[in-house]
């Protein structure tokens, strides 16, 4: 069984006009985000930066009709991470 992945991109500004993507995938925990993947190289424009993660992310999915996915080996729990009763 398989559950699709908790995948976020976001841009950061380190510098002022300097942007860049990362993907941030969320961990074991529900409030911690592990950062996956980020752009080597800064881009001039926000939007710019936003649609270069976005494909990113869209090239962790082997299927486009159902996105990044990730084997579940814990049955016990349902995809929000709340034990099924």
């Amino acid at each position: 069984m398989s559950r699709i992945r908790r995948i976020s991109v976001h841009v950061d500004e380190p510098d002022p006009g300097h942007f860049y993507w990362v993907l941030m995938e969320e961990g074991d925990d529900a409030s911690q985000w592990v950062e996956l993947q980020a752009a080597e190289e800064g881009y001039d424009m926000w939007i710019d930066a936003l649609q270069a993660g976005t494909q990113a992310l869209e090239k962790l999915a082997e299927d486009e009709r159902i996105g990044p996915r990730i084997e579940r080996d814990d049955e016990g729990i349902d995809p929000v991470g709340i034990p099924l009763r």
